[in-house]
């Protein structure tokens, strides 16, 4: 079976005319055998698509036909099957959600630093580091004496940050997400709100875990990651967790040895959340999963699971 190329992507660029970008791209998608989610919006593109490696290099050379995404650039995977059953072009307001029209990326971001210069960054003394990610995220991994807004989604982050005034006594900012798309956001958010020295971290921590030897670093834990491996190491090596299905959170192996964890049903941190009726619909769905598995067939809620894993990625 030919393996499927799959491209995350994502560029901030002023798009006035976002609109009328989508036809020719939802186009030229289908008639590569491409197939995902594109978001289009007045800031730019961002999203994640899979394919035949011919059609989906050609879709990426159509985008970059156009010269404010000349210098695009995307993070590449493979997969055995393509993981979406559909193409998707969708205009929206924003192409990662802060809600915060004050923070424009295409305007102004905070310092880019290369994953090599890190390290010396936020050993600095005077440099407050704060993870931009959502909760769960943070639960498996971070850097040392990075600062947990809690946050359950990045929207919060303004207000969050707004009510932080004790943290305003540092010089220096430094940010840091999973690839980079919300601290270019959150740094022109704090561009915006009159703080001078802000940086962040080019490529996020999927390009440090990937440059840094695990000997110098300062990563402790797992990096979560919105796709079939839940969470990656040093060197991008798959970690130990799964995906809990009912809530979407990364479970240990010690949590999967609780009572409250059943697979596709609950883990320890939802068991008490669901409802008799949510229970007894997952119960079903992970018999129907089991019996196609058996069959060697793919379960009809693949796809589903995969699209809310997207979803969450844009939270």
């Amino acid at each position: 079976m030919a393996r499927i190329l799959v491209a995350a992507l994502y560029k901030f660029a002023a798009l006035p005319d976002h609109a009328a970008l989508r036809a020719p791209l939802l186009a030229v998608c289908k008639d590569n055998d491409v197939k995902g989610t594109l978001l289009l919006a007045d800031e730019g593109i961002n999203g994640t698509i899979a394919g035949p490696e011919p059609g989906l290099r050609t879709v990426l050379a159509h985008l970059r036909e156009d010269w404010r995404f000349a210098d695009l650039e995307h993070k590449e995977s493979w997969a055995q099957a393509n993981p979406f059953k559909r193409m998707k072009v969708r205009l929206k307001q924003e192409i990662v959600t802060l809600g915060a029209p004050e923070a424009d990326p295409t305007r102004q971001v905070g310092d880019y630093v290369e994953a090599e210069d890190w390290n010396a960054l936020i050993a600095d003394p005077d440099v407050l580091v704060i993870d931009t990610r959502n909760d769960y995220e943070v639960a498996i991994g971070t850097f040392e004496a990075a600062v947990d807004p809690k946050i359950g989604s990045f929207r919060e982050f303004p207000d969050w940050f707004a009510g932080q005034a004790d943290l305003s006594g540092k010089s220096k900012i430094a940010m840091f997400c999973t690839g980079g798309i919300r601290c270019e956001k959150s740094t022109a958010l704090l561009k915006a709100r009159g703080f001078d020295e802000v940086y962040h971290l080019r490529g996020g921590i999927l390009k440090y875990l990937e440059t840094v030897p695990q000997a110098e670093s300062l990563w402790r834990g797992q990096c979560f990651v919105f796709d079939e491996r839940v969470s990656v190491g040093h060197g991008l090596e798959p970690g130990p967790y799964e995906l809990c299905y009912a809530c979407r959170r990364p479970v240990s192996e010690a949590e999967r040895a609780s009572p409250a964890y059943v697979k596709g049903v609950s883990c320890p941190a939802c068991r008490d959340e669901l409802s008799d009726e949510k229970r007894e619909r997952l119960v079903e769905r992970q018999r129907q999963v089991e019996l196609a598995d058996a069959r060697g067939e793919a379960h009809v809620g693949a796809d589903l699971a995969t699209q809310k894993m997207r979803k969450l990625e844009r939270r």
